[in-house]
């Protein structure tokens, strides 16, 4: 059996203390990538770049969904809940709901970090009192009340809820905010 001089065994001994104790600035599982962190704040618009991509419905009665990914630009910070989003026609704003299985849950995203979201919707019938004819969708993020994302619509009419031909709501819904590979 071979033995180390000690000057070599300390030298060997430091050399994996120092690689052990290294933060690569990577946290864990995504356990710890989602919990919260001291001084981190709420996450502003302004911080965010924005991205779309659609799976448009092709016809009336069909589902269609546009994601929303959101890159946080800024320092870390959180999203807690919810995006409050509304469609907006040439005379009227319909606010849309989260999906009734979705729970809010709070996300905290580092530089670079991402998230998406998406709203699902039901096509409408074009030029029907039945659909809602959104020309843009607007968003904000939880507790921003004043700071708010529009998002051009070229998807269609909205088919409204229940089939009413005034002022019925929207028959689309928003999920909460996922984090890649949810």
């Amino acid at each position: 059996m071979r033995t180390l001089p000690p000057l070599a065994l300390a030298a060997a001994l430091a050399t994996t203390l120092l690689l052990t104790s290294c933060d690569d600035g990577k946290t864990g599982g995504d356990d710890v990538k989602n919990a919260d962190r001291p001084g981190s704040s709420a996450c502003a618009i302004g911080d965010l770049g924005v991205e779309v991509g659609a799976g448009a419905a092709p016809a009336a009665g069909d589902t269609g969904n546009v994601t929303v990914t959101l890159t946080n630009k800024g320092g870390a910070c959180t999203l807690k809940g919810f995006p409050a989003v509304d469609l907006l026609a040439e005379d009227s704003t319909t606010s849309v709901s989260p999906e009734q299985t979705a729970k809010a849950r709070s996300l905290t995203l580092g530089k670079g970090g991402t998230t998406s979201f998406t709203i699902t919707y039901v096509r409408g019938e074009a030029n029907s009192s039945k659909s809602l004819p959104v020309r843009k969708a607007s968003f904000a993020l939880p507790g921003a009340t004043t700071d708010a994302h529009d998002l051009p619509w070229s998807y269609g009419e909205v088919a409204r809820r229940d089939g009413s031909s005034s002022g019925g709501a929207a028959e689309a819904s928003v999920s909460g905010f996922e984090s890649p590979g949810d």
